[in-house]
């Protein structure tokens, strides 16, 4: 394939060195996808602790001295066919913990620790490698956010930028007084431009400089305007739309890993039988004796992910013949509410507190439908995974959730392209409702055989968001 040309992309964590969301799978799983149409990308991110051995041997690509208290090294290797550029600045990265914080919370020095990134990304892109330059920039939420800010304010250097929204909620605030520290124009400190709420963010950095601006899929970017999504960047959101420069790009699954024909019961949408092998494998390893359909819940146990609901919404459902499987932690007190609808329900719900990367897809294969009842989900990688397993998705009608799931409608249903459960509102009777549904689907084989068929036909993979992101990326070049 003829070289279209060349990407750098800027990311604080990226599979399978460092994860802790789904940021990380878009930064790993891209590069690859994009080489098959031409596109030669490599992703900087920073050189956590548990890095620093893996890339001691590693050439040294570049330096950068006087990195917010002292030099930044940046070493190139390659992890799983995936060109890295790892800043290995200790003073910065080399600390106990996860990425952002330790066991008293986030770092005090985050703003520093990634406009240190920004700042080497935007250095390189500008001028590039000894024997590599990017054509373009791409930044992935609030940590690289001041990269295309850099660009924009010191030259850009012929590099065209994108910075992706993977969840707003995240939005890195820093104090106005650091203004002069990040290195960032004070002539630029107006609500046009950084200013935010008084302070500085380096997301909206990003948003207000970049060329484009991307979300993790077409609803979620329509979200990101109204008031109720935007968390207090809707107006930022909705002026770059006007100008054009918005769009949503779903994410995508490596469908080589999530795929029911590599288990230890394989199925396809041509023979289902290892899918109920699968099932009753599951409920053997849990005690569980579910007549009905059984449900899975892999998922941190937060409001955001609706977990609140369940326990008003699960006793009809279980009273209908349906069982419940939970795999998660996160919330103490909803930790505490799954444990208590075992207790209620014995033989019919089981809980795993924690996360069990195994565990989790046998009950992808085993389990008959997934919940996903979240308020909020740019994206969501959950529902794709019961998809691809033909476990039918039980969403909530908001971002990514809406955009990968047909609601088993009359229409739909009459149409043959159903594939699961949308509801709304998000609260214990819409979710209720969309329980009774599943019940009333799951009692008709030949409907629930159509709909788990339909489900495993959907095209999830990376393909079709590579291609839109080349086509995003041609368009910076003119």
């Amino acid at each position: 394939m003829e070289l279209q040309g060349r990407v750098l992309s800027v990311a604080s964590e990226c599979v399978p060195l460092v994860k802790t969301g789904g940021l990380a799978d878009v930064a790993g799983a891209l590069p690859a996808a994009l080489a098959p149409l031409g596109w030669d990308m490599r992703v900087l991110m920073p050189a956590y602790r548990s890095l620093r051995p893996r890339i001691a041997d590693w050439p040294e690509v570049w330096r950068e001295e006087g990195l917010w208290g002292g030099t930044g090294i940046v070493r190139q290797g390659v992890v799983d066919g995936v060109t890295v550029l790892a800043l290995d600045a200790p003073h910065l990265f080399d600390r106990e913990g996860g990425p952002y914080g330790g066991p008293h919370g986030d770092w005090w020095d985050n703003p520093q620790r990634f406009a240190a990134l920004s700042w080497v990304a935007a250095r390189i892109a500008r001028e590039g490698l000894a024997d590599w330059k990017p054509d373009v920039l791409h930044a992935h939420d609030w940590q690289a956010g001041l990269a295309p800010a850099y660009l924009a304010f010191g030259g850009a250097g012929g590099v065209g930028t994108v910075i992706t929204i993977h969840n707003i909620a995240f939005q890195g605030w820093a104090h106005s007084t650091l203004l002069g520290e990040l290195r960032l124009p004070r002539s630029e400190f107006h609500p046009g431009a950084l200013e935010y709420y008084g302070g500085l963010s380096m997301l909206k950095a990003g948003l207000v400089t970049a060329d484009r601006v991307t979300t993790v899929s077409p609803h979620y970017a329509e979200e990101l305007m109204r008031p109720e999504f935007g968390m207090g960047l809707q107006g930022v959101i909705a002026a770059r739309a006007a100008e054009g420069a918005v769009s949503g790009i779903l994410n995508g699954v490596d469908t080589a890993v999530w795929s029911p024909e590599a288990g230890p019961h394989p199925f396809s949408a041509r023979s289902m039988k290892g899918k109920a092998e699968a099932r009753a494998a599951l409920c053997d390893e849990f005690g569980l004796g579910v007549p009905g359909p059984l449900a899975i819940l892999v998922s941190r146990l937060t409001d955001q992910k609706g977990i609140d609901i369940l326990p008003a919404a699960v006793p009809d459902f279980i009273a209908g013949g349906g069982g419940l499987l939970v795999l998660g932690s996160g919330d103490p007190a909803l930790e505490a509410a799954m444990q208590a609808l075992v207790t209620r329900f014995p033989g019919r719900v089981a809980v795993r507190i924690g996360y069990d990367e195994a565990l989790s897809r046998r009950m992808f294969a085993g389990g008959d439908a997934v919940l996903v009842p979240s308020r909020f989900e740019p994206c969501g990688l959950t529902q794709m995974y019961g998809l691809r397993f033909g476990t039918l998705p039980v969403v909530s009608a908001v971002g990514g959730l809406s955009d990968t799931v047909i609601d088993a409608s009359p229409a739909a249903l009459a149409a043959g392209v159903a594939t699961g459960v949308v509801f709304h509102p998000v609260d214990a009777l819409g979710l209720g409702q969309a329980l009774r549904r599943l019940l009333a689907l799951h009692a008709d084989r030949a409907v629930w055989t159509a709909l788990q068929k339909n489900a495993m036909r959907q095209p999830l993979g990376w393909e079709t968001s590579a291609a839109a992101y080349a086509a995003l990326y041609a368009g910076l070049r003119g």
